[in-house]
């Protein structure tokens, strides 16, 4: 998407369209592949602004790049280079999290830089984990710098923040001398996301064994180069299952029907709501539905926050997301930014601490520009929204959409969106 200033108009969205890549796996196998002791080929992959950035930081830890249409060729170095002391990671809390502990693989002091919105992001969980492995690790406004191994241990981590700090550890841990062992305190969020990690890890010849609240991990593990297709994204896949439910009928292929994938669970929370996914070969078929309400908890699936919370508006009877609180610290914060715009959109919509709630109405009304807050998933989600509009909305800051699915617009357009381009 180029350009940053479009008008969208109410239509019914209608046919066919193919998941993109998940970005979660994609990031996952990426620094599996940098770290491996042989190249691999990753194919069916979206070179989204967040994939550059993970691209990006493991080139500057030595890997070699290809990438070639949607396959990237990955090739490590034999013995560990560091190409850069500098790792730009743009807007992805994804590399950043799950490269602070790579990085520590080197043994060099290395800055970890990015945007404002991605360095206020919580990171202190590190901190002890470092202290225990006698590193540093410098946490301030503008960069973190790492300076020192993460050593195999057990560390006691708290699950309630985010489980990217597991996964960073996962990926790295393999690697060190040592056994460790990693043990969940409190409630852990988002776990599907550690289950994918453990996938995509065993893909690569790396074993993590997990029984009751604490993962195994044995060091001196290789990771073995391999050939991975990565599998379609039902996190971005949602907004186009939801436009199928409130006014339209999409087919959507190029999911893997037994995915581990956390935000699988939109087909599960679809059929919840009245709507009726048809499940095909490779994906599903969702169609014109006449939605109810529910109690929904988001604390493991937040990225469907947003167009959930849009499917709740156009439902009958009430809504309500719970455990929204991760919500708060993502590229917006998403309680503000889907409330404030669905709001301005027309819907009957409000928040506490703790949920958001809307009451569905069969229309929503329009006529007003809004903005994206610079984040891709507010943007995708006005433009479903803007299909069951009276009348037409304006969207700013629309290339937000590129930090995850720069492609979401052309197919939008293909399935009977349409874009006036205003600037």
């Amino acid at each position: 998407m180029k350009n940053n200033v479009i008008k969208l108009f109410p239509t019914s969205l209608h046919g066919s369209v193919s998941a993109i890549s998940s970005k979660s796996v994609a990031h996952r196998a990426i620094i599996a592949a940098s770290l491996s002791n042989s190249p691999s080929t990753l194919t069916n992959v979206i070179v989204s602004e967040d994939i550059k950035a993970t691209l990006h930081a493991v080139k500057k830890l030595g890997a070699s790049i290809k990438v070639t249409d949607s396959t990237v060729t990955i090739k490590p170095r034999k013995k560990r280079l560091l190409k850069a002391k500098t790792i730009d990671c743009n807007e992805s809390g994804s590399t950043l999290r799950f490269m602070i502990p790579v990085a520590s693989l080197y043994d060099k002091t290395i800055t970890f830089t990015g945007r404002p919105s991605l360095l206020n992001r919580p990171m202190t969980l590190y901190n002890d984990v470092f202290k225990q492995s006698s590193g540093m690790l410098e946490i301030a406004q503008d960069k973190i710098v790492v300076n020192g191994s993460i050593k195999g241990n057990t560390y006691e981590l708290d699950g309630s923040i985010s489980s990217q700090f597991f996964t960073g550890l996962m990926l790295t841990l393999p690697l060190v001398d040592n056994d460790s062992t990693l043990i969940v305190k409190g409630n852990l969020e988002s776990k599907s996301y550690i289950d994918l990690t453990i996938d995509v890890l065993r893909s690569f010849g790396v074993s993590i064994r997990e029984h009751d609240d604490r993962y195994y991990i044995k060091g001196n593990q290789s990771y073995n180069g391999t050939k991975m297709a990565i599998e379609g994204d039902y996190s971005q896949a949602a907004f186009f299952m939801v436009a199928g439910a409130i006014n339209g009928g999409i087919s959507i292929d190029n999911l893997n029907i037994n995915s581990v994938q956390g935000d699988r669970v939109i087909i599960d929370l679809l059929t919840d709501m009245n709507a009726n996914p048809v499940v095909m070969e490779n994906g599903f078929n969702i169609t014109k539905s006449d939605t109810s309400g529910m109690v929904i908890d988001v604390a493991d699936c937040p990225d469907l926050a947003p167009i959930l919370s849009l499917l709740g508006a156009v439902s009958e009877g009430t809504t309500k997301l719970i455990n929204i609180e991760r919500l708060r610290i993502k590229e917006s914060d998403r309680v503000n930014s889907t409330v404030t715009t669905l709001k301005q959109l027309g819907a009957d919509i409000t928040s506490d601490e703790s949920s958001i709630t809307v009451h569905g109405k069969k229309q929503l009304d329009g006529g007003v520009t809004v903005d994206s807050f610079n984040d891709h998933r507010i943007a995708m989600m006005v433009a479903i929204a803007a299909t069951v509009c009276k009348d037409p909305v304006t969207l700013t800051n629309a290339t937000a959409v590129n930090k995850s699915y720069p492609t979401f617009f052309e197919d939008y357009q293909r399935l009977g969106g349409i874009i006036e381009i205003k600037e």
